[in-house]
C-alpha cells in the first residue's frame, strides 16, 4: 500500500513536532513531500532540517502540487480558515491544527466547503487520537467508575506574550482551554450542555488570561474546566463516578490513566529530534488520517465535524462572556 504523502503549511513549533512524530512511524506509511511558508528561505531551512524534498515560498504553490494526499495546516490561528479554504478549493484533503477556526462561523464555512467538495477534513485536536482516550471511553462505557457525575480538567501555562496578541487570536482559551472543553465533551458523549457558566478576566491586550467554565448537563452532572495563560496549573483531568474515579495526568497528551484497577500505561517512542511540546503523540492523529483516507472517510469518528462545531460553539459563548473579541467576530 502506498505511503500517505503529506504537504506541510507553515514551519513553526507545532510543525516541527508533527514532523518529528511522523518520523516515529514507518516511512512506507507516511512521507512529507513538500513544505510551504510565506518565506521561501524559511521553507527551505525547514526542508533541509527535516529532509523534505520540496519547499515553497507561498501556500498557493503547495496547493497546486499534484502529488500530495493530505495537507497539514500548522499556521497561526487566523490563517486556519483562509488556508484550509484554499487547500479544499484546490481539491486537497486537510488536517487543520486546533482550533480549526477562530469562531463557529468560520468553522461552519470550512466544514460546508469540505462536504461540498467531498473531501476529508479533520481538526487536529491531538488528544482525541491517543490510546489513553480510547481506554477512558472503554472504562466509562463498561461502568468501571459507575455513573459519571463530575469531570474536572485544568490546563494552564505561562504563555509567551507573542501568543497573547489579539492579532493572532491569542489567549488561553483557543490555545489551552480548548483541550479542557474537548475532554469534557468526549466524556459526556457530545451531549449538549444544558447551561454554561463562565467567569474570567482579560489581559491588558484584550485576550483571556484565566477562565473558568462550568458545563451543566442533564441528570445533575457537571464539568468544571479551568484554563490559564499566566501560571502553571496542575494540568490534569479527573472523571468522578458513583463507583470510582479516573485520573489522567497531562490529559491533553496522556500516556497513562490511573483507574480503580491500577495504572494503565501507553508509552510513546522517543523523538529523534528535539520537541517543543510534550511528546511524540502527534503520531496518533497522523495514523487516524491515513486510516480515514484509506477507508474513504470524509471525517474521523474520533473527531467528527459535529464535535468540532460543538467545541467551537462553547468557545464562542465563553469568549463572549469574558469579553474577548477578535477581528473575525466582526465580519
Amino acid at each position: 500500500m502506498a505511503p500517505t504523502r503529506w504537504g506541510f503549511v507553515a514551519t513553526g513549533r507545532i510543525c516541527n513536532d508533527f514532523k518529528v512524530a511522523l518520523d516515529t512511524l514507518p516511512r512506507d506509511e507516511h512521507q512529507i513531500v513538500a513544505v510551504a511558508s510565506r518565506s521561501l528561505e524559511t521553507a527551505q531551512k525547514f526542508a533541509k532540517t527535516h529532509n523534505i524534498p520540496k519547499a515553497y515560498g507561498s501556500y498557493a504553490e503547495l496547493a497546486e502540487q499534484e502529488d500530495i494526499d493530505v495537507v497539514y495546516i500548522g499556521a497561526v490561528h487566523p490563517q486556519h480558515a483562509p488556508v484550509t479554504t484554499m487547500m479544499l478549493q484546490a481539491g486537497k484533503p486537510v488536517l487543520c491544527e486546533k482550533p480549526m477556526a477562530v469562531n463557529s462561523r468560520e468553522a461552519r464555512q470550512m466544514i460546508g466547503l469540505a462536504k461540498e467538495k467531498n473531501l476529508f477534513f479533520m481538526e487536529a485536536i491531538w488528544s482525541r487520537y491517543f490510546p489513553v482516550y480510547k481506554k477512558v471511553r472503554e472504562m466509562i462505557n463498561s461502568g468501571a467508575v459507575g455513573d459519571v457525575k463530575l469531570v474536572t480538567a485544568c490546563l494552564g501555562k505561562v504563555v509567551p506574550q507573542a501568543k497573547l496578541e489579539r492579532s493572532v487570536a491569542g489567549g488561553g482559551l483557543l490555545g489551552l482551554g480548548i483541550y479542557t472543553i474537548q475532554f469534557a465533551t468526549m466524556v459526556f458523549g457530545e451531549e449538549e450542555p444544558e447551561d454554561i457558566t463562565v467567569s474570567g478576566h482579560l489581559t491588558d491586550g484584550g485576550v483571556d488570561e484565566t477562565v473558568t467554565i462550568v458545563l451543566k448537563y442533564s441528570g445533575n452532572r457537571m464539568a468544571t474546566l479551568i484554563s490559564g495563560a499566566s501560571a502553571n496549573l496542575a494540568n490534569e483531568a479527573y472523571v468522578y463516578g458513583t463507583k470510582g474515579s479516573l485520573k489522567i495526568p497531562t490529559f491533553w497528551c496522556p500516556t497513562e490513566v490511573i483507574a480503580p484497577d491500577g495504572t494503565h500505561e501507553f508509552p510513546l517512542p522517543p523523538p529523534e529530534k528535539p520537541l517543543n511540546y510534550e511528546n511524540t503523540g502527534l503520531r496518533f492523529e497522523a495514523m487516524e488520517v491515513r486510516r480515514c483516507l484509506q477507508e474513504g472517510l470524509k471525517e474521523s469518528p474520533l473527531m467528527t465535524h459535529a464535535m468540532s462545531l460543538q467545541i467551537a460553539g462553547i468557545l464562542d459563548q465563553t469568549r463572549k462572556v469574558v469579553g474577548v473579541v477578535y477581528d473575525q467576530d466582526k465580519e
